[in-house]
């Protein structure tokens, strides 16, 4: 198929729905027929046996570190299953009877998360829960906000035990007869591609793929081909599939059917995309097809989603940021020709890294804790405290693990092009908080004003309103432009990736924000705006791109300093990762020292 970024007309997710079907049965542990919850201290003795699980009743226990506990579960081939783990220091894996790794379900970060993935029956896998060594808590502190009377003694939402965990299936969706997704509901588009063309007529001519698929082995995927001086045709392949194969972060932002080159194993799906496009994407084959809400089996896309197994650039989220534990873990890379570098976002052999710290904070206000990783890069100690900088950055998890914000702080202050900038990661609350928080959240904008920012200060960690940063991505981005203006006495600058401001409270137009800035008096606060080409409005929905650009008109005609780009690019931390480095730059960064350096920061952030 041939889009531009935008999914054709009259497609969308009525090929995914289904008629009902009850979910199948899963077995229990116990003669009775009830779950059993295991003791509360595995750790006192292994268990060998596996045990069943049983679904919506949740097992919670603690393992020591090192130890393991083998689970089963009753589920038919095929099957979608959907569950959540929380837990600190405890990973999910699924593996064979006899201990081969297949898929890791969750790294055990301490908060919800909810995983799926697709079974291979009873007799084919274990889940296992392992417990692994985890980073102390420096401190654990007890929320009240100053306005609320001061801090109370009592630790009323108490830190997550290491070694702890409580683990639910939610649900176990059998696949429906028919199995997958049919072919004949993929609309066809013509085939543009020249290399895909010339392999049609060669299987019109009796031939195979073989010789296709050696040159994509040795070239690696995606295949990019030239198509006019701005463009190049983008072509996305994936080898034998059965019935389906659906593209994860496509530049239409949908779950895009692949279309079958003729009976052959070559499945594809082509884009036109601009010469400096960057984005993840991943292959998921053979959806299975569930009873199930639109919704549900719209995530049933997360069971059998994987990376390129022919794309030499992947992006792993494994713990230690390097290789990714499986084929399911992370996401392939497609960096075109004239993409914008990324300089500063790997970690550098001979650039001395800070301190990381693990604190836990709670609030009665919002009911519920959260950790707080507080990073001192190396010589932030030492130096002039006037001159610090402050980052306040939301969704940690995400921006240790998949962005490694350390490292990029460490590689622009070793560059000279950074002040000495300590990093506080505010980590989201279990559950659903982060859909209840980051969008504009009174509550939650106090607990930041008024409980976590007199907190770090008492810590030692504070600066001035116009050298702290407040940023964050999607509902980041959105969180620190409402939280910013909430509080201006903290936050005098405001980096939003993405940010989702086609937000408004039930009932209103879209950029509720933008409306709220429009109105209150003009604050001194500098802003940066960093949006995907490919986050436009779609199907009558308001999009990021649009809304962004609409804030900023805003505030610069209230006189407010903005920087705005658009890049070639979607909703994605691998863009999101660079953009970071080039926010901080544009709002707190130094004036480049050498002509290397500043050529460098013109080419990777256009300033």
């Amino acid at each position: 198929m041939l889009v531009t970024g935008h999914r054709p007309s009259g497609k969308g997710l009525r090929s995914l729905l289904v008629p009902g079907l009850l979910a199948a049965s899963v077995g229990v542990a116990s003669a009775a027929g009830a779950a059993r919850p295991l003791p509360a201290d595995t750790a006192q003795s292994a268990v060998k046996a596996a045990s069943l699980l049983s679904v919506r009743e949740p097992l919670s226990g603690r393992l020591a570190p090192g130890q393991k506990l083998s689970l089963q579960l009753e589920a038919p081939a095929g099957a979608v299953v959907r569950g959540n783990l929380q837990a600190l220091g405890v990973v999910l894996d699924v593996e064979t009877p006899d201990g081969r790794h297949l898929r890791r379900l969750s790294q055990g970060a301490g908060v919800d998360h909810a995983f799926t993935w697709q079974s291979r029956g009873m007799a084919k896998e274990r889940l296992v829960l392992r417990a692994e060594k985890v980073q102390s808590y420096a401190s654990a502190a007890n929320g009240v906000s100053a306005a609320q009377g001061g801090h109370s003694d009592a630790s009323t939402y108490a830190a997550p035990i290491p070694g702890a965990y409580e683990l639910t299936i939610t649900q176990v969706l059998a696949p429906l007869a028919t199995g997958h997704a049919p072919a004949a509901e993929i609309e066809p588009e013509p085939l543009r591609s020249p290399r895909l063309k010339a392999l049609q007529a060669r299987l019109a001519q009796g031939g195979d793929s073989r010789s296709f698929w050696q040159e994509m082995e040795r070239q690696g995927t995606p295949l990019i081909e030239p198509w006019d001086a701005e463009h190049h045709l983008v072509s996305f392949v994936w080898r034998g599939a059965g019935q389906s194969v659906r593209l994860f972060g496509s530049p239409s932002g949908n779950h895009e059917p692949l279309q079958r080159l003729g009976s052959s194993d070559v499945w594809w799906a082509s884009f036109v995309m601009p010469r400096d496009a960057r984005l993840s994407y991943g292959f998921a084959p053979d959806v299975p097809q569930v009873s199930a809400d639109a919704m549900i089996q719209r995530r049933a896309i997360l069971s059998t989603l994987q990376r390129d197994p022919l794309n030499r650039q992947s992006w792993g989220r494994s713990a230690d940021l390097q290789a990714a534990q499986d084929r399911y873990d992370g996401r392939s890379v497609l960096t075109l020709a004239k993409a914008s570098p990324q300089p500063w976002s790997q970690p550098r052999a001979g650039v001395a890294a800070g301190q990381l710290q693990r604190h836990w904070l709670d609030s009665q206000a919002l009911g519920n804790g959260r950790d707080i990783w507080i990073y001192k890069p190396q010589g932030w100690q030492q130096s002039d405290a006037a001159q610090r900088f402050l980052l306040v950055l939301f969704d940690a998890q995400a921006y240790l693990r998949q962005v490694p914000t350390p490292a990029i702080i460490d590689n622009l202050m070793a560059d000279g092009l950074l002040p000495a900038t300590a990093v506080v990661l505010v980590a989201n609350g279990a559950g659903d908080a982060r859909s209840r928080e980051l969008p504009p959240n009174p509550v939650f904008a106090d607990f930041m004003g008024e409980q976590l920012m007199p907190w770090l200060k008492a810590q030692g960690i504070a600066a001035e309103p116009e050298r702290t940063v407040i940023a964050g991505s999607s509902y980041g981005g959105l969180a620190s432009s409402y939280v910013a203006l909430r509080y201006p006495q903290w936050f005098g600058n405001v980096l939003s990736l993405s940010g989702s401001y086609w937000w408004a409270p039930k009932g209103e137009s879209p950029n509720w924000l933008a409306r709220q800035y429009e109105q209150a008096p003009q604050l001194p606060i500098r802003f940066y705006f960093d949006a995907g080409l490919y986050e436009g409005a779609r199907g009558g929905q308001a999009g990021i791109r649009e809304t962004s650009q609409e804030l900023g008109d805003v505030l610069r005609a209230k006189g407010n300093k903005v920087v705005q780009r658009v890049h070639s690019t979607g909703h994605d931390y691998v863009h999101w990762q660079g953009s970071l480095a080039c926010g901080l730059l544009a709002l707190t960064g130094r004036e480049p020292s050498t002509e290397g350096l500043k050529e460098q920061v013109a080419q990777a952030c256009g300033l």
